[in-house]
């Protein structure tokens, strides 16, 4: 049978490592304990690769703005966030902006919580 276990930030991503990527979004998964997000970025030398964001559970992502039209497939999006310890493409979000401009908070599960915190 199956176990989910629930995991701390400090075990998975790194507090001193924010990164700003932006890419296509693939997939959304909202499923409990957290959501996902699944994007396509263009390296530096034109190479798609599949990040991973981590987001809020989806209760929390609904009270901050999100619902399950707010990411179609197809969308460009800008993340912000903090890498993955084991380097593995894959990001505790922070903040998203969508095309229009708008800035929605992740709710992310880093333990400073807000978005301005810890900005380098």
């Amino acid at each position: 049978m199956p176990a989910w276990a629930h995991h701390s930030f400090a075990s998975e991503y790194d507090a001193d490592k924010p990164t700003k990527i932006q890419g296509t979004v693939k997939k959304v998964e909202w499923i409990n304990p957290h959501s996902w997000i699944t994007i396509d970025v263009k390296s530096p030398n034109g190479n798609v690769e599949t990040w991973e964001i981590e987001a809020g559970a989806p209760n929390a992502m609904f009270r901050r703005g999100f619902n399950k039209d707010s990411l179609p497939v197809g969308t460009e999006i800008v993340v912000t966030g903090y890498l993955a310890k084991n380097g593995l493409h894959r990001v505790n979000g922070r903040d998203l902006t969508l095309p229009d401009g708008r800035k929605l908070f992740m709710a992310t599960s880093n333990p400073f919580g807000e978005p301005e915190k810890n900005e380098k």
